[in-house]
């Protein structure tokens, strides 16, 4: 006996079944009864997709990503650094791949004032080599939430207003500045979202709704949409549901967790929106799982049950 054969058939067929059960589960699902009614419309939302998921090994995730159809990626600032130099290289991957950078994680903006310098200077460097790659929006995040306490209004202000400032040097440069609301930041809970959202200048700074933090947060997304239809330049997609993690919850793939992705499709619809929806997971939520998979349960949900297409 072939104690070696027959143990990599026994994973191959282990990892075959966890692949098309997980696929199954997520045909579960039924569209809306409202799907029919959308797909016959023009629809202005674009699909694109996250590399966080594949943990810094981007080229695998841009050559993933274009074999199931995704158009466009959003890169993080781990490319800054090995490519900076070499814009041309990486420009040419995307383009060979059909892939645009549809968004770029520029990472946290500082509220301290003596880092403040540094902080526009970064993101506009950033924002030269986003350019360059032939994308126009950046991502603003932060990680000053305090420890012990809520934020203030005055931190959630100076916050909105250094993005004013980054966003003002950007436009200059032909890239959009957007806010990720984000939990364990500021800009955690939609009350505090919305005063930051009020205090940005919509002329520099726009929103990147993410779904599944303002759900976690305490918000419904579809109701975010309508709110801030004005300002949202871009969304997140993901879910979120109950996990016995130290956060007590998990994000997941769309339309296993507890955010209403339909009812957020039918509130893009009705205002028309115009823009990149970016599928992200931080990591595989489950171990037997690989970024592959979970991108292409993404697509199974968005293509099947919101009759959506990726481009």
């Amino acid at each position: 006996m072939n104690f070696i054969s027959d143990k990599n058939n026994y994973e191959l067929n282990r990892r075959s079944f966890l692949r098309n059960a997980a696929l199954a589960a997520s045909a579960l699902v039924t569209s809306p009864a409202w799907a029919d009614e959308l797909i016959s419309k023009k629809s202005g939302i674009k699909i694109g997709y996250s590399s966080i998921t594949w943990g810094g090994k981007d080229e695998q995730a841009i050559k993933d990503l274009a074999s199931l159809g995704y158009k466009g990626v959003q890169l993080r600032a781990n490319t800054f650094g090995p490519y900076r130099n070499k814009v041309t290289d990486l420009r040419r991957m995307l383009n060979e791949n059909g892939l645009q950078l549809c968004m770029y994680s520029s990472g946290n903006v500082e509220i301290d004032p003596a880092k403040e310098a540094s902080t526009i200077d970064m993101h506009v460097a950033h924002a030269s080599f986003v350019k360059a790659l032939g994308g126009s929006s950046l991502q603003l995040t932060n990680n000053v939430r305090p420890k012990d306490r809520a934020p203030s209004v005055e931190e959630l202000k100076r916050l909105a207003a250094v993005m004013n400032e980054i966003g003002k040097q950007t436009a200059d440069m032909g890239v959009q500045a957007v806010y990720h609301n984000h939990m364990h930041q500021l800009g955690e809970t939609p009350e505090e979202i919305d005063v930051i959202v009020q205090a940005m200048d919509p002329r520099y700074v726009k929103l990147l709704l993410d779904i599944a933090h303002y759900k976690q947060g305490g918000g419904e997304p579809e109701k975010a949409v309508l709110q801030y239809k004005d300002v949202i330049h871009a969304l997140h997609l993901k879910d979120t549901k109950p996990a016995d993690t130290k956060s007590g919850y998990k994000f997941v793939e769309l339309g296993q967790g507890r955010v209403d992705v339909p009812a957020v499709f039918k509130a893009l619809n009705k205002i028309k929106f115009d823009g990149w929806a970016v599928v992200e997971l931080d990591g595989v939520p489950d171990p037997e799982k690989s970024p592959l998979l979970c991108a292409e349960i993404n697509k199974k949900f968005i293509t099947e049950t919101l009759r959506h297409p990726l481009s």
